[in-house]
């Protein structure tokens, strides 16, 4: 019997957790899918890979034996997938970026100099993205890697690093009675109506509302907004408040539109993703870019 790949991968996540509940979570299957194919393979290989009881799972010895060639089969395949990738990427010579706001912060700039010293044929191209797409169109395939803030729906999907972490701020009209402060507690600011992502962000749109820092206080919804051109002009409409990182404060500054510094809520982390299985070497290149001072 020639086993797929797919039922290889699933048994070593299962060998390496131990626990299907766990392994079927990292593998985004439910746990009878699962179980099944693990049940397949082991008819496939007319060998029992695990031992079960309802509050253990160990590895066979069977299961033991194939542990190791699983894993070598697995790195070959992807290998041979990343070298198709690279080939493929390498005639059409283009990174597609998605991007949900203006960037600045030097980042682009900075990156496109250094990525352009690796590969001097190769060309990025930037892709603006809604927010109703939290992942900046890595999600569907519409781009190759993305600048996005975190936390990410179905994040475990992507691999990320960190570019920026910054303080969030509030921005708010210029006759709101709290924008002459220099800074402004989260507390005073629960009973505002607040802008909110699409519901389809998840938990962006959550992180963006606070919700972690409300400790159950309701949240007001004062509009839905989908770029930061609806944004601003909602604000500047009296329709409510945002928060924003510190970054985006200054690159989106506006006349009768003050921000200012929130205290008692975690910094905002904005970061390079990609998805975890593109091994490509160009996205490697990029990422070194962007993140190289």
């Amino acid at each position: 019997m020639d086993a797929h790949l797919r039922d290889l991968r699933y048994f070593v996540v299962t060998a390496e957790e131990l626990n299907f509940t766990r392994a079927a979570e990292r593998l985004f299957v439910s746990q009878p899918a699962l179980s099944k194919q693990i049940r397949h393979l082991e008819d496939g290989l007319r060998a029992r890979l695990f031992d079960r009881d309802r509050r253990t799972v160990a590895l066979t010895t069977a299961g033991r034996a194939l542990l190791p060639a699983a894993r070598e089969l697995i790195r070959g395949w992807d290998e041979a997938q990343r070298a198709v990738g690279d080939a493929t990427a390498a005639e059409a010579a283009t990174l597609t970026v998605g991007l949900s706001t203006s960037i600045g912060r030097g980042l682009l700039q900075g990156a496109r100099a250094r990525f352009g010293e690796r590969r001097p044929t190769w060309r990025l191209q930037m892709r603006q993205i809604n927010w109703d797409d939290a992942t900046a169109g890595l999600a569907d395939g519409h781009v190759d890697m993305a600048l996005v803030w975190l936390p990410l729906p179905n994040q475990d999907a992507f691999a990320l690093r960190v570019v920026a972490t910054e303080p969030r701020y509030v921005a708010l009209r210029d006759d709101h009675p709290l924008a002459q402060r220099d800074d402004v507690a989260f507390q005073d600011l629960l009973d505002e109506p607040f802008l909110a992502l699409p519901p389809s962000a998840g938990p962006l749109r959550d992180y963006w509302l606070a919700l972690d820092h409300r400790a159950g206080h309701p949240v007001r919804i004062g509009s839905t907004v989908s770029n930061a051109d609806e944004t601003f002009a909602a604000i500047e409409e009296g329709s409510g408040i945002v928060l924003l990182a510190e970054g985006n404060a200054k690159i989106y500054q506006r006349p009768g539109i003050t921000s200012l510094p929130v205290t008692g809520v975690s910094p905002s982390e904005l970061a390079v993703a990609w998805r975890a299985d593109d091994h490509r070497i160009a996205i490697r290149d990029f990422v070194e870019a962007l993140c190289t001072p």
